[in-house]
């Protein structure tokens, strides 16, 4: 694994109402790799209100990052929460600037329809989001699969392809396929290999 000052770094950004099972999961997975997930609050307020009430805290507010890059920034789904993220200029621009510098983007669910497709992110390259959300995007091409890379766009389905979308994105930034598939046999997540070809 990793060194510490050598672990990738991934913002994960969350608005009130975000899908809590999805932005978990993605935490999760992350972290048993050894990858730094820094919760961001696309808010004025730590504390946010999950999909189903729940009140989490996040570690920090993305006002507060500045120019501060990361390896990949990750939106989970989620109606109100993706909706959130998508009316947020302050969203928009990170997510934009992360774009521009070749960071792995990573919308989950309604995201990348909302984020990304609703602000002319996707730049005419695949994704996939859930249910019919793309029938209302103009600049990219919806491809029905899982998941779906397309450069450094890693789009997911949905809550219950989450783990997927999570070994990938985790493999993506390490490149080490022997762990990855080491903690996805660890957890008995059988479904996903890291030679696997999608």
């Amino acid at each position: 694994m990793v060194k510490d000052n050598a672990k990738k770094q991934v913002a994960l950004l969350l608005a009130d109402g975000f899908e809590e099972g999805e932005a978990v999961i993605v935490l999760d997975i992350l972290e048993r790799l050894e990858i730094q997930v820094t919760t961001l609050a696309c808010q004025k307020s730590l504390t946010l209100r999950t999909y189903h009430g729940i009140q989490m805290q996040a570690n920090e507010l993305l006002s507060a990052q500045g120019d501060r890059l990361f390896d990949a920034v990750v939106m989970p789904g989620g109606p109100e929460g993706s909706v959130a993220l998508a009316a947020s200029k302050e969203v928009v621009e990170f997510v934009r600037r992360h774009d521009e510098a070749g960071k792995l983007i990573c919308p989950l669910c309604s995201a990348a329809a909302r984020v990304l497709g609703g602000n002319g992110l996707l730049k005419g390259r695949r994704y996939v989001c859930s249910g019919d959300l793309y029938k209302d995007v103009k600049d990219g091409v919806y491809v029905n699969q899982s998941f779906v890379e397309d450069g450094n766009l890693l789009s997911g389905k949905g809550l219950g392809l989450a783990f997927d979308f999570a070994f990938q994105l985790a493999y993506r930034l390490t490149g080490d396929a022997e762990t990855t598939n080491f903690q996805a046999d660890h957890i008995d997540y059988h479904h996903w290999r890291a030679d696997q070809k999608f």
